[in-house]
């Protein structure tokens, strides 16, 4: 195994200061990729003590990297995107397997290093808006905290996987 993706060098395309986002998301994908596959459907999806289940802590990271990226260019939320909110909360399960899943992951880690490649450096500054609250950031601050919170569920999903496998 080469290490840690933030000591695998430069991520071809992404601006300097957003590399740290970038290697965020890809190891946070390396991270779904070797575990969501591999639980059943019922460890997916079972909520130990009440704890918020693996599949919800993906569909979460996922949605929000979404809607966070949505900020960062400076656009507001569509219907869609609301909806994926609002059914994220009710930590159901969904229809998707674990490899459907985990594959919905990885497309939308995909979309937000295209994003992130998109970006330009001059724009880190540029005054953003973020949810109906209309909190105030910047395009840079948005892209930080999206990588640092799509790590933080993905790190939640590790743990919950591993106490529903008996600490396995």
């Amino acid at each position: 195994m080469p290490g840690p993706v933030w000591l695998q060098g430069p991520i071809d395309g992404v601006p300097a200061l957003l590399q740290p986002v970038a290697h965020a998301l890809i190891e946070a994908n390396e991270d779904i990729q070797a575990l969501v596959p591999s639980l059943s459907i019922e460890a997916v999806w079972s909520r130990p003590g009440g704890a918020a289940s693996v599949g919800y802590h993906v569909r979460h990271a996922m949605g929000s990297l979404d809607r966070l990226f949505t900020y960062a260019r400076d656009e507001a939320l569509n219907e869609t995107q609301l909806a994926t909110l609002a059914a994220e909360k009710s930590m159901d399960r969904t229809t998707a397997t674990p490899s459907e899943l985990a594959a919905d992951f990885s497309s939308a880690v995909g979309r937000a290093l295209a994003q992130l490649r998109a970006t330009s450096q001059a724009d880190l500054l540029a005054p953003r808006v973020v949810g109906r609250a209309k909190a105030t950031s910047n395009v840079i601050g948005i892209l930080v905290h999206a990588g640092d919170h799509t790590y933080r569920h993905v790190g939640q999903a590790i743990t919950t996987a591993k106490i529903v496998k008996g600490g396995a």
